[in-house]
Parts: structure tokens; C-alpha cells; sequence
């Protein structure tokens, strides 16, 4: 019997929505069918069998939210399989098993099912405290507790199965763990006290509330964690839009009989591209360990959808031409709103772009993306009067402001980047050279 759990569709992903089951108990699948489709907080992906057997038990109903990360959802039954047998009483059910174990479990994936095994951090030897409590943690984990100190009884695991892994001993070590040995002398720390509407003067009943979604639950910790934990500041300049627009017109022209329309934005993305490229100490993210210098311009570009905002992104766009972003956006675009992306289609990217133009918006800065080192908030372009040569004339100008992380892109050297965007804008010709 093969133990079917619940895939992890991003490396930071925790828990999910089983949207809908394809098959049902006493179905036979073979390798390549779909069997299920798993929600993310950002898109929806089928789930396929590698293997052929027999659908013995469905254990999580499809459209249940809040599914973790490796609970078995179904049970699938092969060829001359039975069922394993159940857990010993005085073996915890969640431990991880010994290495080498043969009970068939297997976790499902994006394109298949594949050993669970192969999704767990590597085993290590658990330790014990004086309770005879079993601790289950990474050896990066315990080096780093060790180094920081820590008590690792005092950590809570995020990882698979309750497994302490990196992320949490920083975590600790930021909210000041317990140092070892005295874990048990040190109390937790309280969690932060929430005051509900009706205690900051809003009556009940006044108002209808709508339940958070997991894409409206990511993007609230997201970017409160980015505002509240990167030193940010923004730099806003004007660009003339003029030539863009009768460049662009042109553009059109040409590409018309392929159905290729390029846009303004696809044309921002591409000099943003050239642009850290020109000035590729913009082009970084932050890590504890240094700087990560970026090979490449990989531009995410915002796109709402129902629900929220996802970041799709145009890969090695410094490559590209215009035609090939425009149709490239396009596509990436319509599947963010079908929420049909693969995880590697939005997880990543090194810049940014958020464009709110065609609402109008004049100007506003955005909030970083991490680990991206900075973002451009693109404005709309309007007609404002420009002195040239000390004469009032009217021009198209559109306002961009860099929001830039400051242990990245410190002020001289967001000023350089703008400085390099600016005259790809206002004189696109040099974007084709």
C-alpha cells in the first residue's frame, strides 16, 4: 500500500487547498493520470500518478483547506499490495521513519508521485533530553543551535513532520530562544495581543467579514515581514514618454500581421533589464552570508488577480527582444489569472516592476519583494508642462520610483541605476541597439 501526501508546491509552502479529487475509491490509475489538484496561496496544480494501482481510501475531502505539507491524503493500493500495518502504540505516528524502511509511502507531486524519502531533509540521529523526549532537527539546524547557543526543546519545528530545520533556529535566535541548558527556567514569549473592531470603537454588526484566503494570508505576512524587517527608502524621477510612444506606435506597425502588440510596460521591463545590467551592483540580494551578485536580469512584473497580486517573471529579460517580452507577459499574465503558473514561473526574480499607470496613479512606491533588492513603481504617463532650453513647452512625462533595500542598493547607487533607465526611456532606440 502506497501512503499518497500532500505535495509541497513551493520550498516555503506549509499547508494547501485540496481542491478536487479526479478519481474516487476503487478507480484504477496508471502513470500520467491526473489524480488530484492541489491550491496554493498562489496558483493551482495538478497532482499525477507515476504508478499503477488501485484507489483504496480517500482520506481528505476535496475542497478541505488548511492541508499540511505531507499528510497523507489517499491511499493507493498496487498490484498484489495490502495495507501496512499500523504503528506501534509506543512509536510516535509522526516520526520520521529509519533510513532504508520499506513501507511503500509515497508523497505526491506536480507530474507524479515519487518516494517520500526524496522530499525530507536529510536524517539525522535524534537527539534526547532529559526526558527521554526525542528531538528531530536538520544538521544544519543543530550546528547552528549549537552555535547560537540555543536549546533546541525551546524551537518549534515548521519542518516536515514537526522537524526543526534552519528557518526556525533563526527564528528563535531572533526572538531570543532559550540558551541551552535553561530552557526550562525561560518562559515563552507571549504572542502579540490583537485588538478585534469592536475594541477600537467599530459596533458588531456594522460590517460583513470575509474570511482570509491563503494568497490574502501570504501576502499579509509577506509584506509586513519586507516593510517591517528591510531598511527601505524610495528615489522617484520623471521620464519623458514622447519618443517611447511614437517608437512603440511603430513597433505596433511592424508586428501587427504576427498579433505581437507590444506595451509600455513591456518596454519599462526591458529597460530595467538593460539597466542592471549597466549597473549590476543593482542587480543583488541581501543573505546573511554576503551579497548574491545576479548573472542575469530576471524581472517579476505585478499582476493582480482575483483575490490578490502575483508576481510572474520575465527570465533573462536582458536577452530578450520586445516582441518576445510582450508575447512572453502576455501568456504569463493570463495564466497568473487562471492561477495556472508553476511555482518556478513566480517564485524568485532579482527586480521587480509594478505598474498602476492605467489606473491613473501619478506616483507610490512599492514594497520590496524579497529576496529582490529593490522595485519600480511605474506611474501613468500624462501631459505636464517641461521647461526645454527656457522655454515652457508640453510633454508626456510618467514619475518611476525605486524602492530600494539600503543593505543592497544604497542611495548612490539607485541614483546610477536611474540614471541608466532614464535614457533607455526617453530614447528607446537605444533598447534595439
Amino acid at each position: 500500500m502506497t501512503d499518497i501526501l500532500m505535495p509541497a508546491l513551493s520550498p516555503t509552502m506549509e499547508e494547501g487547498v485540496l481542491a478536487k479529487w479526479h478519481v474516487k475509491v476503487g478507480d484504477t490509475v496508471s502513470a500520467g493520470d491526473v489524480i488530484a489538484e492541489i491550491e496554493t496561496d498562489k496558483a493551482t496544480m495538478e497532482v499525477e500518478a507515476v504508478d499503477e494501482g488501485e484507489v483504496l481510501e480517500i482520506l481528505v475531502p476535496e475542497g478541505t483547506e488548511g492541508v499540511k505539507v505531507n499528510a497523507v491524503i489517499a491511499r493507493l493500493k498496487g498490484e498484489g499490495g495490502a495495507p501496512a500495518p499500523a504503528p506501534k502504540a509506543d512509536k510516535p505516528a509522526d516520526a520520521p521513519k529509519p533510513a532504508g524502511h520499506e513501507s511503500g509511502e509515497a508523497v505526491a507531486t506536480p507530474g507524479g508521485v515519487k518516494s517520500a524519502e526524496a522530499t525530507l531533509p536529510p536524517k539525522s540521529a535524534p537527539a534526547s533530553n532529559d526526558g527521554g523526549q526525542r528531538i528531530f532537527a536538520s544538521p544544519l539546524a543543530r550546528r547552528l543551535a549549537k552555535d547560537a547557543g540555543l536549546d533546541l526543546r525551546s524551537v518549534k519545528g515548521t519542518g516536515p513532520r514537526g522537524r526543526i530545520v534552519k528557518a526556525d533556529v533563526e527564528a528563535a535566535g531572533k526572538g531570543g530562544g532559550a540558551p541551552a541548558k535553561a530552557a526550562a527556567s525561560t518562559p515563552a514569549a507571549e504572542p502579540r495581543k490583537v485588538q478585534s473592531l469592536e475594541q477600537m470603537g467599530i459596533p458588531a454588526g456594522s460590517y460583513d467579514l470575509v474570511p482570509l484566503d491563503g494568497m490574502r494570508k501570504a501576502i499579509a505576512r509577506r509584506m509586513t515581514e519586507s516593510f517591517r524587517d528591510v531598511p527601505h527608502f524610495p528615489l522617484t524621477i520623471d521620464c519623458e514618454l514622447d519618443a517611447l510612444l511614437a517608437a512603440r506606435a511603430r513597433i505596433n506597425a511592424m508586428l501587427e500581421s504576427k498579433g505581437v502588440k507590444i506595451s509600455v510596460n513591456d518596454m519599462v521591463i526591458k529597460a530595467c533589464a538593460l539597466a542592471l545590467k549597466a549597473v549590476p551592483e543593482a542587480n543583488a540580494s541581501y543573505t546573511p552570508e554576503g551579497l548574491a551578485m545576479h548573472h542575469n536580469a530576471d524581472i517579476a512584473m505585478a499582476v493582480a488577480i482575483e483575490g490578490g497580486l502575483i508576481t510572474p517573471i520575465i527570465r533573462k529579460a536582458e536577452l530578450k527582444t520586445l516582441a518576445e517580452i510582450a508575447t512572453e507577459a502576455k501568456d504569463l499574465a493570463k495564466r497568473a489569472r487562471d492561477r495556472k503558473l508553476k511555482p518556478e514561473e513566480f517564485q524568485g526574480g532579482t527586480f521587480s516592476v509594478s505598474n498602476l499607470g492605467m489606473f491613473g496613479i501619478k506616483s507610490f512606491a512599492s514594497i520590496i519583494n524579497e529576496p529582490q533588492g529593490a522595485i519600480m513603481s511605474v506611474g501613468a504617463g500624462e501631459q505636464r508642462p517641461v521647461v526645454k532650453n527656457g522655454q515652457l513647452t508640453v510633454a508626456t512625462v510618467m514619475s518611476v520610483t525605486l524602492t530600494c533595500d539600503h543593505r543592497v542598493v544604497d542611495g548612490a547607487t539607485g541614483a546610477k541605476f536611474l540614471q541608466a533607465f532614464k535614457p533607455l526611456i526617453e530614447d528607446p532606440i537605444t533598447m534595439l541597439a
